[in-house]
């Protein structure tokens, strides 16, 4: 099985579901990397701000930061080689990486995906 590896920018805490004012993007990123390590999924998370030797120990990493700076976290790692910069990666992304069948569309998505565009059903 594949391996991912997700190195996030500072955080507050491992997850960056914490405080008052919690990023949305977190929420869903913890959520999906949450789905996919409970299909078996082999996800590892580092955080700059815990773990900044993780960074600097992972050859592809720190040589994407020299280039790009800490604006391309978060960065996710697949067997060693950076595939996605700059964003989480979705519950489709993640399930296709690892191997994973892949995940339902939610519910809203698929009630969306009928309608005729502009935000309002036929």
């Amino acid at each position: 099985m594949s391996t991912l590896q997700v190195f996030d920018p500072a955080l507050c805490c491992s997850s960056g579901v914490c405080g008052q004012d919690v990023d949305a993007r977190l929420v869903q990123a913890a959520a999906d990397i949450e789905w996919a390590r409970s299909q078996g999924a082999q996800i590892e998370r580092f955080n700059l701000a815990q773990q900044p030797l993780a960074f600097a120990q992972n050859e592809a990493v720190r040589g994407f930061l020299e280039r790009s700076g800490q604006e391309a976290l978060p960065i996710t790692v697949l067997d060693g080689q950076v595939v996605l910069a700059g964003r989480y990666p979705s519950r489709q992304q993640l399930s296709q990486w690892a191997g994973l069948p892949a995940p339902a569309a939610p519910v809203e998505e698929a009630a969306a995906s009928r309608c005729c565009g502009g935000g309002k059903c036929c």
